[in-house]
């Protein structure tokens, strides 16, 4: 197929307006995106539980912090850690760019497990309560890098390839919107309609982690590596290496659940 008949990435400003010194990016408006939704969904969801409002409030925003400063952190030492060393000072360079999902959720989990002594819950029971509000964040996120051409996919000949700026001028996949349709729109769809009817407590968590883990793992293999980082032994990427303890303790978290419910049901 000649490269004329590849779809090109449209010249797309990444500062969608700006106010004075405050520049609004496609990229942030993204994220704002996914929190709105997730307080939407939150609160729809919330007359199944005990918990006022104000904990609801105070479960999203310390989990909304969680995701920002786990993620980038996360990033940094999972996919820059040479840069931290050699300038510390790094970490600190939000406007750089550079944001990981593992390490978003690492901030997450970190605030249940604060959040969940303060609302007398266990921590699996918030989870279970977080998890479905999460994939449409993710999507939106996805949705921003597409936008800002970036972490785009491997070389391919596929019809619908895109030829990314500053990507080698050559057509790749549009891994973004791979992730967005599964880690995005199918994982929340799974979620929602699972969490629809009540589950043991930890096999919604399970699901979440098993589905996401998957997802990413497979959406991977379309996606470039890395360039400081590259490929693994059996071709595998840091963000596949990630994924693997995700998709083994979701799968734990389920089978511990429905264990610990036919135990009981037992007794």
């Amino acid at each position: 197929m000649a490269e004329s008949s590849y779809l090109v990435f449209p010249s797309i400003d990444p500062i969608i307006f700006s106010l004075g010194p405050l520049s609004v990016r496609w990229y942030g408006m993204m994220y704002l995106v996914g929190f709105i939704a997730a307080y939407l969904l939150a609160q729809k969801r919330l007359s199944r539980t005990e918990w006022t409002r104000d904990q609801l409030s105070d479960l999203l925003f310390w989990s909304f912090v969680g995701v920002i400063l786990g993620g980038r952190i996360g990033y940094v030492f999972f996919y820059q850690f040479g840069m931290f060393l050699e300038n510390p000072l790094y970490l600190f360079k939000i406007w750089a760019g550079g944001m990981s999902f593992h390490g978003g959720l690492v901030g997450v989990l970190v605030a249940l497990m604060w959040q969940a002594k303060r609302m007398k819950a266990t921590f699996l029971q918030l989870g279970d309560f977080v998890a479905p509000l999460v994939p449409i964040g993710l999507g939106a996120g996805r949705i921003g890098n597409f936008l800002n051409a970036e972490l785009w996919g491997r070389t391919t000949d596929v019809p619908w390839a895109i030829i990314f700026p500053n990507a080698g001028n050559v057509p790749r996949h549009p891994s973004q919107l791979y992730e967005f349709a599964l880690e995005g729109v199918l994982l929340f769809v799974i979620l929602w309609l699972y969490s629809a009817k009540p589950r043991p407590v930890g096999a919604v968590s399970g699901v979440f982690l098993l589905g996401y883990g998957s997802f990413r793992f497979i959406v991977e293999y379309f996606r470039e590596p890395d360039a400081h980082i590259g490929l693994y032994q059996m071709g595998l990427s840091q963000g596949q290496l990630l994924c693997l303890p995700m998709i083994a303790l979701g799968i734990g978290l389920i089978v511990r659940a429905y264990t610990r419910q036919q135990q009981q049901t037992k007794q």
